[in-house]
């Protein structure tokens, strides 16, 4: 009896042994799985703080590429500057030209007229350039390009000899027709050629006159109307047209004018606006107008 209990006795302990055992065993599957659990959260916020760690990393070095980036960005602006500064200094035209910069339609609209473009083109420019002088004897171009300009000096000086001496020529006679017992002509500056300049020398008789100041009002208009049709006449036109100019000349000064076109200029036609009867004793054909009132005419009909 005694034997049996015992044994009802242990089997109840095995019992309550096996069933705190199993609950044990629960409760460490339970704290195996949170275990597990924390180390996959621990491992992903390992992986996320490495991923945020290289990510200032990264923002560490892109901070000191920008900051070098700013430190080259001054040295360029400040290089450019100076610059600018030496180009306005060597060429005025940029500080009053500079506002026209970039304006459309300006000289200087930069998107119509690339910069880079045009470099372009001045470059291919300068090698075409650059494979025509390995085709050209420069010595021997130059000495023909200098000897086209000694000779087309030379035929300037003797052309300006030639009108010089034409237009002196008619400016004298001219002159003396327009103010008879005078003279006038053009001669190069004491000391000088006909290349440096010409000057105007009138004379009344035999006396020159030593300046233009001398003249009266009425001798120095005669005297520019001298020179400008002597001018004209080296290549005559066929038709002029005069508007009053005797109006500062007396009657015997209008009358050497008609003379003076009879003469001078055979060849051409000149329509006269005079006011002066003396200017048409060598007209051939006249016109005549008059004013009219027109209110009288109107009160009449």
């Amino acid at each position: 009896m005694i034997l049996l209990w015992n044994w009802i006795l242990t089997k109840t302990k095995v019992a309550s042994v096996k069933k705190d055992h199993d609950e044990v065993q629960s409760e460490l599957s339970m704290a195996r799985k949170k275990i597990k659990e924390c180390d996959s959260q621990i491992g992903s916020i390992v992986k996320e703080q490495q991923r945020i760690q290289q990510k200032i990393s990264e923002a560490n070095l892109e901070r000191k590429r920008m900051e070098n980036e700013v430190k080259r960005m001054r040295w360029n602006q400040k290089d450019c500057s100076l610059k600018v500064e030496k180009l306005i200094e060597k060429h005025a035209w940029i500080a009053s030209e500079k506002q026209l910069f970039g304006r459309v339609g300006s000289d200087y609209d930069f998107e119509s007229c690339d910069p880079h473009k045009a470099r372009e083109d001045f470059e291919k420019l300068q090698a075409e350039q650059s494979g025509l002088e390995k085709r050209v004897n420069k010595k021997n171009d130059k000495s023909k390009i200098k000897m086209v300009i000694e000779e087309l000096d030379e035929k300037k000086k003797e052309t300006l000899k030639v009108t010089w001496a034409k237009v002196n020529k008619d400016f004298g006679s001219i002159f003396s027709t327009l103010l008879p017992g005078t003279m006038a002509k053009l001669e190069p500056p004491e000391g000088g050629s006909f290349l440096d300049g010409l000057e105007v020398r009138v004379a009344f008789g035999s006396v020159w006159k030593q300046s233009l100041s001398e003249l009266s009002g009425g001798q120095r208009s005669l005297l520019a109307l001298s020179l400008i049709l002597a001018l004209l006449l080296f290549k005559p036109a066929p038709l002029y047209i005069l508007d009053e100019v005797d109006a500062a000349l007396d009657l015997s000064h209008t009358q050497n004018i008609g003379r003076m076109i009879k003469t001078h200029f055979p060849h051409s036609q000149f329509i006269v606006v005079s006011l002066k009867e003396g200017m048409f004793n060598n007209a051939n054909v006249l016109f005549r107008t008059k004013f009219v009132d027109v209110s009288l005419l109107c009160r009449e009909q």
